[in-house]
């Protein structure tokens, strides 16, 4: 079964364009084919004219086309799902990876070891769109940032985005918007010296960027440094598929900047991918803290340190789901843990914070 939604509740976020809602649903306009985020400035249109979708990718699958105004591609991840599927999960990073750019879905089903049938019964329950779907709107989202927040030329944000070629690139758009991709560039971005792509990264908050950066100083990871608020990596062609160095900080509200220097385009929508998944960019406080809540010594810590997030590993091939696995020899801390799945990582952060009294 698809997912579904609640549309009367999200006819009234729409209402209200309530920014919680951004990136928990699309809001499809049949009138105009147009689908926008919850809090496009828009004027709202008329409830018959409303569908809602779960994701982006649903609704392009559903023939709608990215809003120019509010710009879906900014949006948030959408994570209400993650924690409930391991094979989604693992199936999306897969995907950012570059895994359908040059496959198929049965050739990513059998890398997962599940049918193929099976995994579009998946992505239809969790993200209302297959995957090859899901694939295609992550370029072209990708691809709408870049035209919009770089002075990469059309060939670049083609290579850039996964296209791989841009004849498809130019194909898509026109059979999207029905122009080609230059025609979305309204105005010339200041480049970054050095060849540098600069974007946003969406996240929900709150987050709790002081105590990112100090767990990745402490770490001390292969290749990576933190210094004056900036975590910055070196990129090497046998881990990443391309020599050079992705940088990140924190931005204004609800935006990471991330700075990449990257000597092959074609590694980019990967190397953005690490970087969401080490600054767990796609997580749903709203929902951790809700479930954690249950748990009466937690409330204090999760009062305490608001938007805490465990970072994650630059190369992950691991079986569980981020959120849920659990390091630990402390056998009080292994007996709690059951209780806050799916969200084990995080509970065992405020824990720890709650033990030690870290701030």
């Amino acid at each position: 079964m698809e997912q579904t939604l609640d549309q009367e509740a999200c006819w009234r976020a729409l209402g209200a364009r309530d920014a919680r809602f951004d990136g928990r649903f699309f809001t499809g306009v049949t009138s105009t084919g147009i689908y926008c985020r919850p809090v496009c400035p828009a004027r709202t249109p008329r409830r018959e004219n409303v569908v809602f979708h779960p994701t982006a990718a649903s609704a392009e699958a559903a023939g709608f086309r990215a809003c120019l105004r509010c710009r879906p591609e900014t949006a948030p991840e959408m994570g209400a799902w993650r924690g409930t599927s391991n094979t989604v999960g693992r199936a999306l990073a897969l995907i950012e990876a570059g895994a359908l750019d040059g496959g198929d879905a049965d050739a990513l089903a059998a890398r997962l070891g599940v049918g193929e049938r099976h995994l579009r019964r998946l992505f239809r329950q969790h993200l209302g769109a297959a995957p090859v779907s899901v694939a295609q709107t992550r370029r072209v989202l990708l691809a709408k940032q870049l035209i919009h927040e770089t002075d990469l030329s059309m060939a670049e944000v083609a290579m850039g985005s996964g296209f791989g070629s841009v004849r498809r690139f130019n194909e898509t758009f026109q059979a999207l918007y029905g122009r080609p991709p230059s025609e979305l560039r309204r105005r010339r971005v200041e480049g970054e010296g050095g060849g540098a792509v600069k974007l946003g990264l969406a996240y929900r908050p709150p987050y709790d960027w002081a105590s990112m950066m100090s767990a990745l100083s402490v770490r001390a990871a292969p290749d990576e440094s933190v210094a004056d608020g900036v975590w910055r990596r070196r990129l090497r062609v046998a881990t990443d598929g391309t020599d050079g160095e992705v940088s990140v900080r924190a931005g204004s509200q609800g935006k990471a900047v991330v700075e990449a220097r990257v000597d092959q385009l074609k590694a980019l929508p990967g190397v953005l991918a690490r970087v969401r998944r080490v600054f767990d960019l796609a997580a749903d406080p709203e929902a951790i803290r809700r479930d954690l809540w249950a748990d009466p010594d937690l409330r204090a810590a999760l009062e305490a340190w608001p938007g805490l997030r465990p970072a994650g590993d630059w190369v992950d091939a691991g079986e569980d789901a981020p959120s849920d696995r659990l390091a630990t020899t402390d056998a009080v801390l292994a007996a709690r843990a059951g209780r806050w799945r799916p969200w084990r990582a995080y509970g065992a952060l405020y824990w720890t914070m709650k033990e030690t009294g870290d701030a």
